[in-house]
């Protein structure tokens, strides 16, 4: 069995604020062309990419959540395509990372403030016999 890997879902729906023209792509599907760009340059990058249509945080795009069995999810928000490198060296730190967190200073310092919330994992289940 493969080791787990981190997740990180790109928001291929966020505008950021700009209008959505015909035959230009949003900002977040460019984000997530970029960040499938680089990955794909790095076949042994430990991330998982994949696109997701809208993360509700629309005030606060272009947005993206990385998770992991057994650590905390977060959701990261006021992202930009130009961003997409920095972004992979903080999913390839959260990955090594015991708990998933990332402590500001030892994020790329355009993601420094650029979490908007986080979430704990599932709990594992509890052992039969135990009270739930």
């Amino acid at each position: 069995m493969s080791e787990p890997t981190p997740v990180l879902h790109v928001c291929t729906t966020c505008r950021a604020g700009s209008v959505k023209l015909d035959g230009i792509p949003v900002p977040g599907h460019v984000l997530h062309d970029r960040l499938a760009n680089l990955l794909s340059e790095a076949p042994d990058a430990p991330i998982r990419l994949l696109p997701v249509e809208c993360l509700a945080v629309c005030n606060d795009g272009c947005a993206a959540s990385i998770a992991m069995p057994g650590k905390w999810s977060y959701l990261l928000g006021r992202l930009a395509p130009d961003m997409a490198e920095d972004l992979l060296v903080f999913a390839r730190s959260y990955g090594v990372s015991k708990t998933g967190t990332v402590m500001p200073s030892k994020r790329p310092a355009s993601l420094a403030a650029m979490i908007l919330g986080r979430v704990p994992g599932p709990a594992p289940a509890p052992a039969e016999g135990m009270p739930r």
